[in-house]
């Protein structure tokens, strides 16, 4: 009973913060940009607004993206296959029932697919983006001079 509760712990709770956390992030850094915006209101300032849009949520790249999900796709990995082979060396030693086994290795397995499809989703989309990335990064280059 306890490793059920643990189990929907992690498949409920977890993904319940992650968000709540991330919309926070959010919401703060609208909060900042706000603030910053209503003291050059106050202020009497000329606002170009684009300025400030950029500034503080600067636009990725498309090799940014890539590799944020190559990133993604190894940590989703590691996770699929660190639990995979944590349930192997526990029912090696005997210490799960079977239904708990067979929840732990689907749901191992489907996290690695998830991992492994991103990693396929990165290849393909480097492949295919390659001409964009090179020009991308030849206007990045231009500008810097």
């Amino acid at each position: 009973m306890e490793d059920m509760l643990f189990v929907i712990g992690i498949c409920v709770v977890l993904p319940i913060v992650v968000v709540w956390l991330n919309t926070r992030k959010a919401q703060n850094e609208t909060n900042k940009r706000t603030e910053v915006l209503l003291k050059a209101i106050e202020s009497g300032a000329n606002i170009d607004t684009e300025l400030f849009r950029n500034q503080f949520t600067p636009a990725k790249t498309i090799k940014e993206k890539l590799l944020d999900r190559l990133t993604a796709a190894c940590i989703v990995s590691a996770v699929g296959l660190a639990i995979c082979i944590a349930l192997l060396i526990l029912a090696y030693n005997g210490g799960l029932s079977s239904d708990l086994a067979n929840f732990i290795l689907i749901s191992g397995g489907i996290i690695l697919a998830v991992g492994i499809s991103l990693f396929v989703v990165y290849f393909v989309g480097k492949r295919m983006l390659a001409s964009e990335i090179e020009t991308e990064e030849k206007t990045l280059s231009k500008k810097e001079k």
